[in-house]
């Protein structure tokens, strides 16, 4: 009987292994079009207005939200409320800290993605490259620091509503690829259901 629970247990760890290992060329595909041409636009957009190594709408945090915006689609941090959500909390924060501390970079940069975190947390709108909008808003060029509370507005939100609308197109272009996640949606909805019907 033991003999046969090991075997068991092999084949399903081979399978599990085998899957894991399988490519999907069609998912690689569409994830790498729709950050090409998300990061694409931001990119455009960067080189009219601006020239030389002011980033201004090509942040950092902008190719980490690519990755789960177009990479793990199903992934709860992938969906709308935190991809906006945590990079405007985040932004917002970040500006707060520098007006605050802004020759202190020792308190600063740890102290803004710090609270920026337990915000995002606070709010349900945890996005992991949020951390590094705060932390953009401190450690940035001159150009960012100048922009004030006006970063929050441009380049953050006008930079994820342009990756979430790439995101809906390019992520619902197959019957495989769905996004937002409904399954995340549809547990928050009866989470909210229950609490306010009790049913």
């Amino acid at each position: 009987m033991p003999v046969q629970k090991i075997k068991r247990s092999y084949r399903k760890t081979r399978y599990i292994l085998y899957k894991e290992t399988l490519i999907d060329y069609k998912e690689q595909f569409w994830s790498f079009l729709g950050s090409f041409v998300g990061i694409g636009i931001l990119a455009y957009i960067q080189s009219i207005h601006f020239s030389g190594n002011d980033a201004v709408y090509l942040i950092g945090s902008f190719g980490a939200s690519s990755v789960l915006v177009y990479g793990i689609i199903q992934s709860p941090f992938s969906q709308p409320r935190n991809l906006i959500g945590g990079h405007l909390v985040s932004a917002f924060i970040g500006v707060t800290v520098h007006k605050l501390a802004p020759d202190i970079i020792w308190i600063a940069a740890p102290l803004a993605v710090s609270l920026a975190i337990i915000l995002m947390q606070i709010t349900k709108t945890l996005h992991p490259p949020g951390g590094a909008t705060a932390l953009i808003a401190i450690i940035g060029s001159d150009k960012i620091k100048d922009l004030g509370y006006m970063y929050v507005i441009s380049p953050v939100l006008i930079g994820v509503i342009i990756l979430f609308l790439t995101a809906l197109v390019f992520n619902n272009m197959t019957s495989g690829r769905t996004y937002p996640s409904h399954s995340t949606y549809h547990k928050h909805y009866h989470k909210i259901r229950k609490r306010l019907t009790g049913k």
